[in-house]
C-alpha cells in the first residue's frame, strides 16, 4: 500500500543552495520510493498572503517549477500541480471555514506573532493583519484534506498547522457523522541538512545571506562562495573544520572520502581562497547539469505550463470526487436527489440484505463481475479482465471509494471511472438508477 505524501512550495522567491539541500533534494529522493504516492504543489494562493507583487509571484512560479523539474522531479511519477489550478481547494476552504472555531485561528502562531508585534509598537492589535493571514491555516488544511494526504513533511514552525488541519477535519467528521477526511500526520525531517549562509547564520532570504542555486550561472555561484566569511588565519596555518562554514557546505555535496580529504586540507593549512575554490568546484560538479536543464526549461515556459496543467488534471481526479461527496454531505446536492445514507444506517430495503458483487468468467473475453442492489437489481457490469485478481482488486477499490466514485453519462448508460478510465457500466441511464447506484456504493463503503 502506498502512503500519500504532500509537499507545498510557496512561490515568493528564487531557490537558493540551502533550499536545494534542505528541501528539494530530500523530497525528490523520497518521491522515488515505491511505497510513496507523492503530491507536490506550487502554493501560489499562499504566496498572495506574503506578497502583493504580481510580477514577483509570476516569475517565482516559473523559477520554482523549473528548479524542481531540473533537480529531478519526475512529473510522470508524482502529481505536480499549481494550487490555483485546483478550484476544489478554495471551495473546500470555505466549507472548512464554516466549521472552524475562531478561537482555534486566534491561537495560530503567525497571527499571534503579528498581534504581539503590533502591541510592542503600540498599534491596534490587528493593524496590517489581513483576513488571508488569519485564514492561512484553513487554506493549508484544504490543501491537505482535499487529497487525503497521509503524511505532510514540514519544518518545526509548521507543526501547528498540521495539528490544526487534524482538528478541523475531526470537527467536520463529527458534525456530518462519518470519516470524510483522512487525518494527516506531520513528518519532521530531523536529518535534513541546514546550510550556513555567507555570514555563518542559517542560509535564509530573511538574512540576505544566500548562495544562489541557478540564478546568475556559475559566475554568481563562485562569487557568492568567495564572499563566505572566514577567520583571519593565513595560508599555512591550521584551520578548525568544525567551526568552518566551508566544511559544512562541502559535506552537503560530497561523499565521505571527499569530505575527509577537504577536512584534512583545512587542518593542514590550505588557504581560504583555495578552499573556497575547491568548494565551488565540488558544488559546480552537481549543479552544472541541473542548471543546464533549468535554463532549457525557463526558455520554454509553455512546456512547464503543459506539465503543470497535466498535473492539475491528475490531481483533480482525486479532488473532484472528494468535493462531490462533501457537497452532498453538507446539503449542496441536486434538487430532488435523496441524501446518502448515514454511516451505519444503510438504506437497503431489508436490513438483512446488502449490495453484493458476483464474479464470473465471460467466455474468452476474460473475467467480469456484476454489482447487484440489495433487492437483486443489476446495477453495474465491469469491463473484462484477463486476471481474476485484477477484477477482485477493482471491487475492493470500489468499496473504498463508495459514494466518491466518479460516474458519468455515456449514451444510454452510466460509466464508473477510476483513474480516468471506464471500468464498469450500468445497464441503462436515468436518475432513479443513479440514486440507487450511489446508495449501493455508500453501503459498500460502510461495510468495507
Amino acid at each position: 500500500m502506498q502512503t500519500r505524501v504532500l509537499t507545498g512550495i510557496t512561490t515568493t522567491g528564487t531557490p537558493h543552495l540551502g533550499n536545494y539541500v534542505g528541501a528539494i533534494r530530500p523530497a525528490i529522493n523520497a518521491s522515488r520510493r515505491a511505497d510513496v504516492d507523492a503530491f507536490f504543489f506550487l502554493a501560489d494562493y499562499h504566496a498572495l498572503i506574503k506578497s502583493d507583487d504580481a510580477a514577483r509571484i509570476e516569475r517565482s512560479r516559473l523559477e520554482i517549477a523549473a528548479t524542481w523539474l531540473a533537480a529531478g522531479l519526475d512529473p510522470a511519477r508524482v502529481t505536480f500541480y499549481r494550487q490555483s489550478d485546483i478550484p476544489e481547494i478554495p471551495e473546500l476552504t470555505w466549507f472548512l471555514t464554516c466549521v472552524t472555531a475562531k478561537g482555534l485561528l486566534n491561537r495560530a502562531h503567525a497571527y499571534k506573532a503579528a498581534v504581539d508585534k503590533n502591541a510592542e509598537a503600540g498599534e491596534d492589535a490587528d493593524a496590517g493583519v489581513t483576513a488571508g493571514l488569519y485564514m492561512y491555516p484553513v487554506l493549508m488544511a484544504a490543501d491537505i484534506l482535499a487529497f487525503d494526504a497521509h503524511k505532510v513533511p514540514v519544518g518545526r514552525d509548521q507543526i501547528q498547522h498540521i495539528e490544526m488541519a487534524r482538528d478541523i477535519a475531526q470537527r467536520f467528521n463529527h458534525i456530518h457523522g462519518r470519516d470524510f477526511f483522512v487525518l494527516p500526520e506531520v513528518v519532521i525531517e530531523e536529518q535534513v541538512a541546514t546550510l550556513p549562509g555567507l555570514d555563518g547564520r542559517k542560509m535564509s532570504k530573511s538574512y540576505d545571506n544566500t548562495i544562489p542555486l541557478f540564478a546568475g550561472g556559475a559566475k554568481a555561484l563562485r562569487e557568492a562562495i568567495m564572499r563566505i566569511v572566514t577567520d583571519s588565519r593565513a595560508p599555512g596555518e591550521a584551520k578548525d573544520p568544525d567551526s568552518s562554514s566551508l566544511c559544512t557546505i562541502f559535506h552537503a555535496f560530497a561523499d565521505a572520502a571527499e569530505s575527509a580529504a577537504f577536512r584534512q586540507a583545512l587542518v593542514d593549512g590550505i588557504g581560504w581562497g583555495e578552499a573556497k575554490q575547491r568548494l565551488f568546484e565540488r558544488i559546480e560538479t552537481d549543479v552544472a547539469p541541473m542548471r543546464e536543464r533549468y535554463e532549457a526549461l525557463i526558455a520554454k515556459p509553455a512546456g512547464i505550463e503543459e506539465i503543470l496543467r497535466a498535473g492539475a488534471a491528475k490531481a483533480r481526479t482525486v479532488a473532484t470526487p472528494k468535493l462531490a461527496v462533501i457537497r452532498e454531505a453538507i446539503g449542496l446536492r441536486a434538487m430532488g436527489v435523496a441524501p446518502a445514507a448515514k454511516a451505519g444506517k444503510p438504506s437497503a430495503a431489508k436490513a438483512d440484505k446488502v449490495p453484493r458483487f458476483a464474479s464470473f468468467r465471460d467466455g474468452n473475453a476474460g473475467f467480469r463481475f456484476r454489482l447487484f442492489a440489495a433487492d437483486g437489481e443489476e446495477l453495474l457490469l465491469s469491463m473484462p479482465f484477463a486476471d481474476p485478481k485484477a477484477a477482485g482488486a477493482l471491487q475492493q477499490r470500489i468499496c473504498q471509494l463508495g459514494h466518491a466514485a466518479v460516474l458519468r453519462e455515456d449514451g444510454d448508460a452510466l460509466v464508473l471511472e477510476l483513474d480516468g478510465e471506464a471500468v464498469a457500466r450500468t445497464p441503462q441511464a436515468g436518475d432513479e438508477l443513479l440514486n440507487r447506484l450511489r446508495d449501493a456504493l455508500e453501503q459498500l463503503a460502510v461495510q468495507d
